[in-house]
């Protein structure tokens, strides 16, 4: 249960952060030899960050009319790593990537990316300048987050940031991403668990759902407050001392 407590609180403030919430969950699995997290758990996870997203940006979605056209380029900006993920997880590729140093290259080198997109300060926002372009550009740069360590919240704020959006406005894209994305992750893996007659949610399936809502919205709500005032360079120096120290694992 302890266990489940901690990749529970990783998962759901890592999530919605730019420093990659699959590498820490494998990270911190490794650290604490704790190889039984099995399908429904991990399902479990992403269902509390589904919510926690839904939650949070409820009004814009009950006022779905009103922002069919932002939902619209959000869904059509999602189609990518949709696609490609699909064919990594059914052809078994992406557990060929899942390993330390894969993780550690990545999350140094997105690091740095996510510092030079921020490095400036820049002004465009989700009303006038979120286009179909802008979507698809996102979208596509957004299948880079399937690397373990990229993360898919720093890779499509760092896509934002290069086209110039704000930085309040860049995560409230990673945000808006991430519901059509975790509700694809959540579908898939209980149609697997229906596959393999596993569909047994039990009390710490429940208790992992609602620690990873409470984590994840709490992420958002003081990651947005945060960046109104301050910008992305913690995070940058995070992960160049996090690549750093794991490389050095991996290869000394």
């Amino acid at each position: 249960m302890f266990v489940i407590f901690i990749l529970s609180v990783v998962q759901g403030i890592t999530e919605f952060l730019p420093i990659s919430s699959s590498s820490h969950l494998i990270l911190v699995s490794n650290y604490l030899n704790y190889s039984n997290t099995n399908l429904s758990t991990d399902v479990s996870l992403h269902i509390g960050s589904f919510f926690a997203v839904l939650f949070y940006f409820k009004k814009d979605i009950l006022s779905f009319v009103r922002n069919k056209n932002l939902f619209l380029k959000i869904f059509i900006s999602s189609i990518p790593i949709m696609i490609i993920g699909y064919i990594l997880v059914e052809y078994r590729l992406i557990e060929q990537l899942r390993n330390i140093k894969t993780i550690g290259w990545a999350t140094l080198i997105f690091g740095i990316l996510l510092y030079f997109s921020d490095n400036f300060e820049r002004d465009k926002k989700i009303e006038n300048n979120f286009t179909y372009r802008s979507a698809i550009f996102i979208g596509l740069f957004q299948v880079l987050s399937l690397i373990p360590g990229a993360s898919r919240s720093g890779i499509s704020i760092t896509a934002a940031r290069f086209l110039n959006f704000d930085r309040v406005d860049a995560a409230k894209i990673s945000f808006l991403l991430s519901i059509p994305t975790l509700a694809a992750v959540s579908v898939f893996g209980i149609n697997n668990l229906i596959k393999t007659d596993d569909l047994q949610f039990s009390l710490i399936n429940i208790f992992s759902i609602l620690l990873s809502f409470v984590f994840s919205l709490v992420t958002i709500k003081f990651f947005l407050r945060f960046i109104r005032n301050f910008s992305l360079k913690i995070f940058v120096i995070y992960r160049v001392f996090l690549g750093i120290i794991i490389l050095c694992f991996a290869y000394l």
